[in-house]
Protein backbone atom coordinates (compact mmCIF):
# COMPACT_ATOMS: atom_id res chain seq x y z
CA UNK A 1 0.00 0.00 0.00
CA UNK A 2 1.62 3.30 -1.65
CA UNK A 3 2.30 5.93 2.15
CA UNK A 4 -0.29 8.63 1.57
CA UNK A 5 0.94 12.07 1.63
CA UNK A 6 0.67 14.88 4.30
CA UNK A 7 -0.95 17.77 3.32
CA UNK A 8 -0.48 21.49 3.87
CA UNK A 9 -2.80 23.36 6.41
CA UNK A 10 -3.64 24.92 3.62
CA UNK A 11 -4.90 22.16 1.53
CA UNK A 12 -6.79 20.54 4.31
CA UNK A 13 -8.37 24.26 5.07
CA UNK A 14 -9.34 23.98 1.44
CA UNK A 15 -11.08 20.39 2.10
CA UNK A 16 -13.16 22.22 4.25
CA UNK A 17 -13.75 25.36 3.29
CA UNK A 18 -17.29 24.75 1.97
CA UNK A 19 -18.97 23.96 5.26
CA UNK A 20 -18.03 27.40 6.42
CA UNK A 21 -20.96 28.48 4.35
CA UNK A 22 -23.07 25.25 5.04
CA UNK A 23 -22.85 26.01 8.72
CA UNK A 24 -24.03 29.87 8.35
CA UNK A 25 -27.67 28.45 6.95
CA UNK A 26 -27.08 25.78 8.82
CA UNK A 27 -27.01 28.19 12.19
CA UNK A 28 -29.91 30.55 10.07
CA UNK A 29 -32.35 27.49 10.40
CA UNK A 30 -31.21 26.65 13.61
CA UNK A 31 -31.61 29.82 15.26
CA UNK A 32 -34.94 30.91 12.78
CA UNK A 33 -37.02 27.94 11.92
CA UNK A 34 -38.94 27.85 14.59
CA UNK A 35 -39.53 32.05 14.97
CA UNK A 36 -40.29 31.48 11.08
CA UNK A 37 -43.17 28.37 11.68
CA UNK A 38 -44.41 29.96 14.66
CA UNK A 39 -44.86 33.53 12.36
CA UNK A 40 -46.47 31.05 9.58
CA UNK A 41 -48.97 29.84 12.69
CA UNK A 42 -46.99 27.31 13.70
CA UNK A 43 -48.77 26.05 17.44
CA UNK A 44 -45.77 25.90 20.23
CA UNK A 45 -46.53 22.15 21.14
CA UNK A 46 -46.34 21.23 17.02
CA UNK A 47 -42.74 22.83 16.44
CA UNK A 48 -40.84 19.51 16.97
CA UNK A 49 -43.14 18.12 14.71
CA UNK A 50 -42.32 20.10 12.13
CA UNK A 51 -38.79 19.83 12.78
CA UNK A 52 -39.01 16.27 12.01
CA UNK A 53 -38.40 16.92 8.46
CA UNK A 54 -34.61 17.95 9.14
CA UNK A 55 -33.77 14.67 10.60
CA UNK A 56 -36.47 12.53 8.28
CA UNK A 57 -34.13 14.18 5.10
CA UNK A 58 -30.92 13.21 6.20
CA UNK A 59 -32.07 9.76 7.08
CA UNK A 60 -33.24 9.17 3.91
CA UNK A 61 -30.58 11.26 1.85
CA UNK A 62 -27.13 10.47 3.06
CA UNK A 63 -27.01 6.97 2.82
CA UNK A 64 -27.90 7.68 -0.59
CA UNK A 65 -25.68 9.81 -1.33
CA UNK A 66 -22.79 8.41 0.45
CA UNK A 67 -23.32 4.55 -1.54
CA UNK A 68 -23.29 6.88 -4.73
CA UNK A 69 -20.46 8.66 -4.73
CA UNK A 70 -18.54 6.16 -3.39
CA UNK A 71 -18.91 4.83 -7.06
CA UNK A 72 -18.71 8.01 -8.60
CA UNK A 73 -16.07 9.80 -10.97
CA UNK A 74 -16.19 12.65 -13.09
CA UNK A 75 -14.44 15.30 -14.20
CA UNK A 76 -15.42 17.36 -10.73
CA UNK A 77 -14.19 14.14 -8.63
CA UNK A 78 -15.53 11.84 -6.37
CA UNK A 79 -17.31 13.82 -3.69
CA UNK A 80 -17.47 16.88 -5.36
CA UNK A 81 -19.90 16.85 -7.32
CA UNK A 82 -22.74 16.11 -4.46
CA UNK A 83 -21.03 18.77 -2.84
CA UNK A 84 -21.45 21.15 -5.50
CA UNK A 85 -25.71 19.87 -6.42
CA UNK A 86 -26.69 20.09 -2.84
CA UNK A 87 -25.29 23.43 -2.44
CA UNK A 88 -27.40 24.31 -5.45
CA UNK A 89 -30.26 23.18 -4.08
CA UNK A 90 -30.06 24.59 -0.06
CA UNK A 91 -29.50 28.14 -1.78
CA UNK A 92 -32.60 27.95 -3.38
CA UNK A 93 -34.66 27.09 -0.33
CA UNK A 94 -32.57 29.84 1.75
CA UNK A 95 -33.90 31.89 -0.97
CA UNK A 96 -37.74 31.14 -0.93
CA UNK A 97 -38.62 29.50 2.98
CA UNK A 98 -38.66 33.06 4.61
CA UNK A 99 -41.06 34.31 1.73
CA UNK A 100 -43.32 31.84 2.38
CA UNK A 101 -46.09 34.38 2.77
CA UNK A 102 -45.96 35.07 -0.85
CA UNK A 103 -47.80 31.72 -1.76
CA UNK A 104 -51.07 32.14 0.23
CA UNK A 105 -52.84 31.83 -2.87
CA UNK A 106 -51.43 28.87 -4.47
CA UNK A 107 -50.92 26.41 -1.20
CA UNK A 108 -51.20 27.30 2.53
CA UNK A 109 -48.32 29.19 4.05
CA UNK A 110 -47.14 27.21 6.42
CA UNK A 111 -47.37 23.89 3.87
CA UNK A 112 -45.01 25.88 1.14
CA UNK A 113 -42.63 26.88 4.96
CA UNK A 114 -42.58 23.46 5.99
CA UNK A 115 -41.60 22.19 2.57
CA UNK A 116 -38.89 24.47 1.74
CA UNK A 117 -37.59 23.52 5.25
CA UNK A 118 -37.52 20.10 4.48
CA UNK A 119 -36.25 20.69 0.89
CA UNK A 120 -33.41 23.03 2.63
CA UNK A 121 -32.44 20.59 5.43
CA UNK A 122 -32.30 17.69 2.73
CA UNK A 123 -29.67 19.21 0.47
CA UNK A 124 -27.70 20.52 3.31
CA UNK A 125 -27.74 16.48 4.09
CA UNK A 126 -26.58 16.07 0.29
CA UNK A 127 -23.85 18.80 1.17
CA UNK A 128 -22.20 17.41 4.05
CA UNK A 129 -21.90 13.90 3.83
CA UNK A 130 -19.82 13.72 0.72
CA UNK A 131 -17.97 16.52 2.92
CA UNK A 132 -17.16 14.06 5.97
CA UNK A 133 -16.27 11.18 3.79
CA UNK A 134 -13.88 13.74 1.81
CA UNK A 135 -11.59 14.68 4.65
CA UNK A 136 -11.25 11.18 5.22
CA UNK A 137 -10.46 10.22 1.53
CA UNK A 138 -7.51 13.53 1.64
CA UNK A 139 -6.21 12.92 4.94
CA UNK A 140 -3.54 9.96 6.15
CA UNK A 141 -4.51 8.80 9.18
CA UNK A 142 -1.72 10.95 11.39
CA UNK A 143 -3.63 13.96 9.90
CA UNK A 144 -7.06 12.72 10.90
CA UNK A 145 -7.45 14.32 14.47
CA UNK A 146 -6.50 17.83 12.42
CA UNK A 147 -8.72 17.90 9.21
CA UNK A 148 -11.47 16.91 11.14
CA UNK A 149 -10.63 19.72 14.09
CA UNK A 150 -10.18 22.43 11.07
CA UNK A 151 -13.31 21.15 9.71
CA UNK A 152 -15.16 21.73 13.46
CA UNK A 153 -13.49 25.46 13.42
CA UNK A 154 -14.82 26.26 10.18
CA UNK A 155 -18.31 24.95 11.05
CA UNK A 156 -18.49 26.93 14.17
CA UNK A 157 -17.21 30.28 12.33
CA UNK A 158 -19.68 30.13 9.95
CA UNK A 159 -21.88 29.18 12.97
CA UNK A 160 -21.56 32.33 14.55
CA UNK A 161 -21.84 34.40 11.14
CA UNK A 162 -24.91 32.89 10.79
CA UNK A 163 -26.54 33.06 13.65
CA UNK A 164 -25.63 36.82 14.30
CA UNK A 165 -27.05 38.09 10.89
CA UNK A 166 -30.50 38.90 11.74
CA UNK A 167 -29.74 40.72 14.89
CA UNK A 168 -26.72 42.24 13.15
CA UNK A 169 -29.30 43.69 10.47
CA UNK A 170 -31.84 44.55 12.67
CA UNK A 171 -29.39 46.97 15.11
CA UNK A 172 -27.06 47.79 13.21
CA UNK A 173 -28.29 48.62 9.94
CA UNK A 174 -31.78 49.68 11.16
CA UNK A 175 -33.87 46.58 9.36
CA UNK A 176 -37.32 45.72 10.94
CA UNK A 177 -36.91 42.90 12.75
CA UNK A 178 -41.36 42.63 13.28
CA UNK A 179 -43.59 41.61 10.75
CA UNK A 180 -47.58 41.51 10.39
CA UNK A 181 -49.05 38.00 11.26
CA UNK A 182 -48.53 35.16 8.81
CA UNK A 183 -45.35 36.88 7.40
CA UNK A 184 -41.68 36.92 8.10
CA UNK A 185 -39.58 39.95 9.68
CA UNK A 186 -37.37 41.29 6.55
CA UNK A 187 -33.97 41.07 8.79
CA UNK A 188 -34.49 37.62 8.98
CA UNK A 189 -35.07 37.09 4.93
CA UNK A 190 -32.04 39.36 3.82
CA UNK A 191 -30.41 36.71 6.58
CA UNK A 192 -31.77 34.01 4.68
CA UNK A 193 -30.33 36.07 1.40
CA UNK A 194 -27.28 36.50 2.45
CA UNK A 195 -26.53 33.20 3.91
CA UNK A 196 -27.85 31.03 0.75
CA UNK A 197 -24.90 33.04 -1.65
CA UNK A 198 -22.40 32.74 1.05
CA UNK A 199 -23.26 28.74 1.11
CA UNK A 200 -22.92 28.65 -2.54
CA UNK A 201 -19.68 30.64 -2.84
CA UNK A 202 -17.82 28.61 -0.20
CA UNK A 203 -19.06 25.60 -1.80
CA UNK A 204 -17.50 26.64 -5.23
CA UNK A 205 -13.94 27.61 -3.13
CA UNK A 206 -13.88 23.61 -1.96
CA UNK A 207 -14.72 22.26 -4.82
CA UNK A 208 -12.20 24.50 -7.02
CA UNK A 209 -9.48 24.20 -4.96
CA UNK A 210 -9.43 20.52 -3.71
CA UNK A 211 -8.09 17.91 -6.23
CA UNK A 212 -9.55 14.66 -5.65
CA UNK A 213 -7.70 11.37 -6.09
CA UNK A 214 -8.17 9.59 -9.38
CA UNK A 215 -9.54 5.91 -9.17
CA UNK A 216 -6.01 4.58 -9.48
CA UNK A 217 -4.08 6.71 -6.98
CA UNK A 218 -6.92 6.96 -4.31
CA UNK A 219 -7.13 2.83 -4.57
CA UNK A 220 -3.14 2.66 -4.56
CA UNK A 221 -3.22 4.67 -1.00
CA UNK A 222 -6.17 2.98 0.48
CA UNK A 223 -4.84 -0.48 -0.40
CA UNK A 224 -7.45 -1.45 -2.90
CA UNK A 225 -8.03 -3.13 -6.44
CA UNK A 226 -8.90 -0.52 -8.26
CA UNK A 227 -10.29 -2.88 -10.69
CA UNK A 228 -12.76 -4.73 -8.26
CA UNK A 229 -16.12 -4.76 -9.24
CA UNK A 230 -18.38 -4.15 -6.12
CA UNK A 231 -19.33 -7.38 -4.32
CA UNK A 232 -23.16 -8.19 -6.32
CA UNK A 233 -24.27 -8.63 -2.46
CA UNK A 234 -24.00 -5.69 -1.26
CA UNK A 235 -25.75 -3.96 -4.47
CA UNK A 236 -29.39 -2.92 -4.62
CA UNK A 237 -32.11 -1.92 -1.77
CA UNK A 238 -31.41 -5.43 -0.38
CA UNK A 239 -27.45 -4.97 -0.01
CA UNK A 240 -28.44 -2.12 1.80
CA UNK A 241 -29.42 -4.15 4.60
CA UNK A 242 -26.54 -6.94 4.01
CA UNK A 243 -24.57 -3.46 4.66
CA UNK A 244 -26.13 -3.56 8.47
CA UNK A 245 -24.76 -6.68 8.95
CA UNK A 246 -20.97 -5.88 8.96
CA UNK A 247 -21.28 -2.63 10.40
CA UNK A 248 -18.42 -2.37 12.62
CA UNK A 249 -18.83 -2.73 16.37
CA UNK A 250 -17.21 0.51 17.27
CA UNK A 251 -20.10 2.39 14.79
CA UNK A 252 -22.61 0.71 16.90
CA UNK A 253 -21.08 1.69 20.39
CA UNK A 254 -20.51 5.24 19.05
CA UNK A 255 -24.67 5.13 17.77
CA UNK A 256 -25.45 5.08 21.62
CA UNK A 257 -23.43 8.32 22.43
CA UNK A 258 -24.67 9.74 19.50
CA UNK A 259 -28.41 9.10 20.40
CA UNK A 260 -28.02 10.93 23.50
CA UNK A 261 -26.31 13.78 22.43
CA UNK A 262 -28.47 14.15 19.37
CA UNK A 263 -31.58 13.91 21.51
CA UNK A 264 -30.07 16.76 23.44
CA UNK A 265 -29.32 19.17 20.58
CA UNK A 266 -32.36 18.27 18.90
CA UNK A 267 -34.38 19.89 22.37
CA UNK A 268 -32.13 23.02 22.19
CA UNK A 269 -33.10 24.04 18.61
CA UNK A 270 -36.24 23.65 19.38
CA UNK A 271 -36.88 25.01 22.52
CA UNK A 272 -34.11 27.80 23.15
CA UNK A 273 -36.38 30.33 21.46
CA UNK A 274 -39.65 29.83 23.74
CA UNK A 275 -37.05 28.64 26.94
CA UNK A 276 -35.24 32.32 26.27
CA UNK A 277 -38.45 34.27 25.90
CA UNK A 278 -40.64 32.74 28.86
CA UNK A 279 -37.74 32.50 31.07
CA UNK A 280 -35.89 35.63 30.41
CA UNK A 281 -38.04 37.97 28.43
CA UNK A 282 -41.90 36.71 30.89
CA UNK A 283 -43.40 36.38 27.86
CA UNK A 284 -46.71 33.81 27.58
CA UNK A 285 -47.06 31.06 26.57
CA UNK A 286 -47.15 30.88 22.74
CA UNK A 287 -46.42 34.26 22.63
CA UNK A 288 -44.78 34.76 19.72
CA UNK A 289 -45.38 37.99 17.88
CA UNK A 290 -45.01 40.81 20.26
CA UNK A 291 -42.14 42.97 20.53
CA UNK A 292 -40.63 41.23 23.83
CA UNK A 293 -40.71 37.84 21.84
CA UNK A 294 -38.92 39.47 18.76
CA UNK A 295 -36.02 40.46 20.46
CA UNK A 296 -35.60 37.44 22.67
CA UNK A 297 -35.84 35.60 19.39
CA UNK A 298 -32.79 38.09 18.29
CA UNK A 299 -31.23 37.50 21.35
CA UNK A 300 -31.15 33.72 20.58
CA UNK A 301 -28.87 34.95 17.22
CA UNK A 302 -26.53 36.39 20.10
CA UNK A 303 -26.49 32.77 22.05
CA UNK A 304 -26.26 30.54 19.22
CA UNK A 305 -23.38 32.46 18.15
CA UNK A 306 -21.45 32.82 21.38
CA UNK A 307 -21.78 28.51 21.50
CA UNK A 308 -20.56 28.58 18.08
CA UNK A 309 -17.64 30.70 18.84
CA UNK A 310 -16.82 29.21 21.77
CA UNK A 311 -17.11 25.75 20.22
CA UNK A 312 -14.42 27.36 17.25
CA UNK A 313 -11.99 28.52 20.00
CA UNK A 314 -12.04 24.67 21.27
CA UNK A 315 -11.56 23.23 17.71
CA UNK A 316 -8.27 25.17 17.33
CA UNK A 317 -6.91 23.26 20.51
CA UNK A 318 -9.17 19.68 20.27
CA UNK A 319 -7.01 18.04 17.78
CA UNK A 320 -3.66 18.51 20.23
CA UNK A 321 -5.48 17.74 23.29
CA UNK A 322 -6.83 14.73 21.48
CA UNK A 323 -3.62 13.33 20.70
CA UNK A 324 -2.17 13.97 23.80
CA UNK A 325 -4.69 12.68 26.53
CA UNK A 326 -7.40 10.17 23.98
CA UNK A 327 -10.06 11.52 21.88
CA UNK A 328 -12.89 9.56 23.69
CA UNK A 329 -11.17 11.50 27.17
CA UNK A 330 -12.30 14.46 25.53
CA UNK A 331 -15.77 13.36 23.76
CA UNK A 332 -16.75 11.99 27.28
CA UNK A 333 -15.06 15.21 28.96
CA UNK A 334 -16.91 17.73 26.64
CA UNK A 335 -20.10 15.97 26.73
CA UNK A 336 -20.44 15.94 30.37
CA UNK A 337 -19.27 19.67 30.42
CA UNK A 338 -21.99 20.33 27.79
CA UNK A 339 -24.78 18.87 30.50
CA UNK A 340 -23.65 21.12 32.98
CA UNK A 341 -23.97 23.61 30.68
CA UNK A 342 -28.13 22.37 29.74
CA UNK A 343 -29.00 22.23 33.31
CA UNK A 344 -27.78 25.78 34.40
CA UNK A 345 -29.56 27.74 32.05
CA UNK A 346 -32.68 27.47 34.69
CA UNK A 347 -30.39 29.39 36.90
CA UNK A 348 -31.16 32.59 34.62
CA UNK A 349 -34.61 34.25 34.99
CA UNK A 350 -35.40 37.52 34.24
CA UNK A 351 -33.89 40.24 35.73
CA UNK A 352 -34.06 44.54 35.41
CA UNK A 353 -33.65 45.52 31.88
CA UNK A 354 -29.53 46.42 31.54
CA UNK A 355 -27.42 48.06 28.58
CA UNK A 356 -25.05 45.94 26.65
CA UNK A 357 -22.40 47.05 24.00
CA UNK A 358 -21.54 44.22 21.43
CA UNK A 359 -19.03 46.64 19.75
CA UNK A 360 -21.30 46.46 16.72
CA UNK A 361 -24.25 47.91 18.48
CA UNK A 362 -25.76 48.44 21.96
CA UNK A 363 -28.84 46.91 23.43
CA UNK A 364 -31.20 46.73 25.89
CA UNK A 365 -31.69 43.38 27.41
CA UNK A 366 -32.88 41.90 30.51
CA UNK A 367 -29.70 40.76 32.52
CA UNK A 368 -29.95 36.93 33.15
CA UNK A 369 -30.30 37.22 28.95
CA UNK A 370 -26.14 38.10 29.16
CA UNK A 371 -25.85 35.60 32.13
CA UNK A 372 -27.20 32.71 29.58
CA UNK A 373 -23.66 33.54 27.48
CA UNK A 374 -22.18 31.26 30.37
CA UNK A 375 -24.02 28.20 29.54
CA UNK A 376 -23.16 28.50 25.90
CA UNK A 377 -19.83 28.08 26.66
CA UNK A 378 -20.18 24.56 27.76
CA UNK A 379 -22.80 24.34 24.76
CA UNK A 380 -20.08 24.75 22.52
CA UNK A 381 -17.44 22.87 23.74
CA UNK A 382 -19.93 19.19 23.36
CA UNK A 383 -20.42 21.05 20.11
CA UNK A 384 -17.21 21.11 18.89
CA UNK A 385 -16.53 16.87 20.15
CA UNK A 386 -19.83 16.10 18.53
CA UNK A 387 -18.76 17.53 14.99
CA UNK A 388 -15.37 15.98 15.46
CA UNK A 389 -14.58 13.04 17.58
CA UNK A 390 -17.20 10.66 16.47
CA UNK A 391 -15.97 11.05 13.14
CA UNK A 392 -11.88 10.59 13.54
CA UNK A 393 -12.94 7.70 15.93
CA UNK A 394 -14.93 5.99 13.27
CA UNK A 395 -12.99 6.74 10.06
CA UNK A 396 -10.17 4.29 10.97
CA UNK A 397 -12.40 1.84 11.55
CA UNK A 398 -14.63 2.21 8.02
CA UNK A 399 -13.70 0.06 4.99
CA UNK A 400 -12.18 2.85 2.42
CA UNK A 401 -14.25 1.61 -0.74
CA UNK A 402 -17.48 2.18 1.78
CA UNK A 403 -16.28 5.32 3.62
CA UNK A 404 -18.79 7.17 1.79
CA UNK A 405 -22.35 4.54 2.46
CA UNK A 406 -21.28 4.14 6.05
CA UNK A 407 -20.86 7.70 6.42
CA UNK A 408 -23.73 7.88 5.35
CA UNK A 409 -25.34 4.94 7.45
CA UNK A 410 -23.55 6.73 10.72
CA UNK A 411 -26.21 9.59 10.02
CA UNK A 412 -29.10 7.46 11.53
CA UNK A 413 -27.31 8.11 14.74
CA UNK A 414 -27.74 11.42 14.12
CA UNK A 415 -31.50 11.37 12.43
CA UNK A 416 -33.07 8.82 14.69
CA UNK A 417 -32.64 10.44 18.20
CA UNK A 418 -33.96 13.68 16.37
CA UNK A 419 -37.39 12.19 15.18
CA UNK A 420 -37.56 10.28 18.47
CA UNK A 421 -37.19 13.53 20.22
CA UNK A 422 -39.61 15.50 17.83
CA UNK A 423 -42.02 12.97 18.34
CA UNK A 424 -42.26 12.84 22.22
CA UNK A 425 -40.95 16.39 23.38
CA UNK A 426 -44.47 18.30 22.61
CA UNK A 427 -46.07 15.60 24.68
CA UNK A 428 -43.09 15.93 27.42
CA UNK A 429 -43.66 19.75 27.27
CA UNK A 430 -47.19 19.96 27.23
CA UNK A 431 -47.97 17.03 29.92
CA UNK A 432 -44.93 16.98 32.47
CA UNK A 433 -44.03 20.84 32.64
CA UNK A 434 -47.02 22.72 31.39
CA UNK A 435 -45.48 24.52 28.48
CA UNK A 436 -42.69 25.76 29.99
CA UNK A 437 -39.79 25.59 27.55
CA UNK A 438 -36.97 25.37 30.15
CA UNK A 439 -37.54 22.67 31.36
CA UNK A 440 -36.98 20.84 28.31
CA UNK A 441 -32.62 22.26 28.27
CA UNK A 442 -32.92 20.67 31.74
CA UNK A 443 -33.91 17.54 29.83
CA UNK A 444 -31.13 18.10 27.16
CA UNK A 445 -28.86 18.03 29.77
CA UNK A 446 -29.58 14.55 31.35
CA UNK A 447 -29.22 13.60 28.36
CA UNK A 448 -25.87 14.84 27.64
CA UNK A 449 -24.56 13.18 30.79
CA UNK A 450 -25.91 9.80 29.67
CA UNK A 451 -23.79 10.63 26.30
CA UNK A 452 -20.55 11.27 28.37
CA UNK A 453 -21.09 8.02 30.16
CA UNK A 454 -21.59 6.23 27.21
CA UNK A 455 -18.33 6.90 25.54
CA UNK A 456 -16.59 4.84 28.08
CA UNK A 457 -18.14 1.76 26.43
CA UNK A 458 -16.28 2.70 22.92
CA UNK A 459 -14.02 0.72 21.59
CA UNK A 460 -12.02 2.00 18.82
CA UNK A 461 -10.76 -0.51 15.91
CA UNK A 462 -8.66 -0.81 13.05
CA UNK A 463 -10.52 -1.39 9.60
CA UNK A 464 -9.38 -4.57 8.04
Amino acid sequence: MKKMPHLSFWQIWNVSFGFLGIQMGFALQSANVSRILSNLGADLHALPLFWIAAPLMGLIVQPIVGSASDRTWNRLGRRSPYILGGAIIAALAMFLMPNASIVVSIMPVLLFGLLMFALMDGSFNITMQPFRALVADMTPEEQRNVGYSTQSFLINAGAVLGSILPFLLTNSLGIANTAPEGQVPASVIWSFYIGGSALLLSVIWTVVKTKEYPPEEYAAYKGLDVKAEIDPQYKGFFGFFRLLKITPKTMIQLAVVQFFSWFALYIMWVYTTPAVSQHVWGCEIGDSASQAAQDAGDWIGILFAGYSLFAAIFSVFMSKIATKIGRKTVYSIALLIGGIAYCSTFLFEGGEMMHVNLLFTQVDVPSSAVLWMFPMIGVGIAWAAVLAMPYAILSESLPADKMGVFMGIFNFTIAGPQILSGLVAGSVLRFFFGGEAIYMLVVAGVSMFLGAISVIFVKPSKSN
